[in-house]
């Protein structure tokens, strides 16, 4: 399971282009050297579990995590076909918000998403083994956000934005 993950709280043109760097290797190139790294025994047995950990955020416009995400969910749609046959499963997992220290670490005021939008990580994890061992290259977990992909497939980018994310100790401009 490619799990590694951080978020950068504050808008690309706000963050050094060092922190940008680092957070689009650790999403996307790590994650294809594990699954590189751990093909070529699957392809011996012929068998094989891939589980990338990505977001909802996939599917919206929310910056470089966003796009990071989308590529991850791009490989692993990718990599589940080409190995598929193989007995090899790929899948990349979209939560949405979920309890975890994700968004503590990143220093992320957590009251912007209402509670009902919140996750449980155990149903995530239910839900996206489920969905590997089905062979799905894609697992959206609960029908709240697989409703939000759906949506963000058709809506102008601009109402699928999202909230506006804030640190917590955010104070009113003066």
């Amino acid at each position: 399971m490619n799990n590694a993950g951080i978020g950068l709280l504050h808008n690309f043109e706000d963050n050094p282009i060092s922190e940008e760097k680092k957070h689009l290797k650790l999403h996307g190139e790590t994650a294809m050297e594990l699954t590189h790294a751990a093909l070529k025994g699957m392809l011996e047995r012929r068998s094989g579990r891939i589980i990338n950990v990505a977001s909802i955020a996939a599917f919206l416009p929310r910056g470089t995590y966003s796009a990071a995400k989308a590529w991850l969910v791009s490989f692993s749609r990718w990599a589940n076909l080409a190995y598929g046959r193989q007995g090899i499963k790929v899948t990349a997992v979209c939560p949405g918000f979920t309890h975890t220290e994700f968004h503590d670490r990143m220093g992320m005021d957590k009251s912007v998403a209402p509670s009902w939008a919140w996750l449980h990580a155990g149903r995530v994890v239910r839900e996206g083994l489920a969905d590997n061992a089905r062979g799905r290259a894609v697992s959206i977990p609960s029908r709240r956000y697989k409703v939000v992909a759906a949506v963000a497939r058709i809506a102008p980018a601009r109402l699928v934005a999202g909230p506006a994310r804030k640190p917590k100790d955010a104070r009113t401009p003066q």
